[in-house]
């Protein structure tokens, strides 16, 4: 055990017009320090995680903490990217700080601003996250790039429409009961599978209800030592984590088997010492709905080929034998980039304290968590255990 979440704050996601990424860094700082029961100058880093890429014109934000937690001035703090890995990238850096002994506890704050951006602009800083050499002149932007995912998947195994919808479907009825997410309402299996007005195409053959949301928003968590977690009014460990990162091009890759993500979650469970069918519930990394599917056979749940199965066989619901983001995912949560790895820690920390509400699963102890940058290029995967 080399580090522990003792405590965390997570805003609203959605459409924020008033605040900018600074505010929103502001709304969960202050309140993550605090929550962790810890003091000011026990805080021995800032990790900020913002991807940024054209959304605001700060593009220096690892001091912006420092505004509402003044407190904190002359910390030393550290901005990470990692694409849509963002958040992650800033949650271990945080956990190797504390493992090096320099200080009991680090701050990690995540956070985007997107929604001031008109759309095509957003599409566009979103090819950031791929070869742009070889790939940013897709049609669909970012989500024709998964859209051509999609049809190598429906080419190898079949049209899977049908499993997407059930998939959106899901995580829609499962973001109703998060008070954090953008979009609370549960649309239902017949909406998502059917081409509308309000449900068309977005990159065929994702429809709207296919992809995550743009988003404002922020989270933040607090990292301690175990010394200092065994005192703390509540501890959930890193029972493992793992990064790996794979090739950026597309085309040297085979892109629906997401490599990265089998070897980071390979690799993160063989470390925990557990198997899939050890962990109570997954936030897993589901920008659109294609990913999720694939992302069910990466991590070992079903065969190849075989991800239709998870879902339509109930494994991933809330009631199923693998909860799989009952967050409602970014499909629902929305998906601001740079928060939303850190989100994805804070909501598993909040289920294995028996602290999420009406989110609650019983008696959760062991959560797995997935968040990739790019399609399947920085791969992240954490196992948290409640400790106290």
């Amino acid at each position: 055990m080399t580090g522990c979440i003792i405590g965390w704050a997570h805003s609203e996601f959605g459409k924020r017009d008033e605040e900018g990424v600074e505010d929103l860094m502001g709304l969960v700082a202050r309140q993550a320090v605090e929550h962790s029961g810890l003091s000011f100058d026990d805080i021995g880093a800032v990790y900020v995680g913002v991807f940024n890429a054209g959304f605001t014109k700060q593009d220096f934000p690892s001091s912006l903490v420092f505004q509402s937690v003044p407190e904190l001035r002359y910390t030393p703090a550290t901005r990470l990217e990692n694409a849509c890995a963002t958040g992650s990238a800033a949650v271990h850096a945080g956990l190797n700080f504390v493992a090096g002994n320099r200080k009991k506890a680090a701050l990690i704050v995540g956070a985007e601003k997107m929604t001031s951006t008109p759309g095509s602009q957003v599409g566009d800083n979103l090819l950031n996250a791929c070869y742009r050499k070889e790939e940013e002149n897709v049609e669909g932007g970012f989500a024709g790039i998964f859209a051509q995912i999609a049809q190598r998947y429906f080419q190898e195994h079949g049209d899977q429409s049908e499993t997407l919808a059930r998939i959106a479907a899901k995580n829609h009825a499962n973001g109703v009961a998060n008070p954090y997410a953008q979009l609370r309402k549960d649309f239902g299996f017949d909406f998502c599978n059917e081409i509308s007005d309000k449900n068309p195409y977005v990159a065929p053959p994702l429809r709207r209800t296919d992809c995550s949301l743009v988003s404002d928003g922020a989270a933040a968590i607090v990292v301690a030592d175990p010394e200092i977690a065994m005192t703390a009014e509540r501890a959930v460990s890193f029972r493992a984590r793992a990064q790996v990162n794979d090739l950026l091009p597309i085309k040297g890759r085979d892109i629906i088997r997401f490599e990265g993500c089998r070897r980071a979650w390979s690799q993160a469970l063989d470390d925990a010492e557990l198997t899939l069918n050890d962990l109570d519930l997954v936030e897993t990394h589901d920008c659109f709905t294609i990913a999720e599917l694939i992302e069910y056979e990466a991590m070992g749940l079903t065969k190849d080929g075989e991800g239709y199965r998870a879902i339509e066989e109930g494994w991933v619901a809330k009631d199923g034998k693998l909860p799989v983001n009952v967050s409602g995912g970014l499909k629902s949560k929305g998906h601001p980039i740079g928060a939303t790895g850190v989100s994805m820690h804070a909501l598993c920390a909040m289920q294995l304290t028996g602290a999420a509400g009406d989110m609650q699963l019983d008696g959760a102890t062991k959560a797995g968590i997935f968040n990739m940058g790019g399609a399947a290029v920085a791969n992240f995967v954490s196992v948290l255990e409640r400790v106290r």
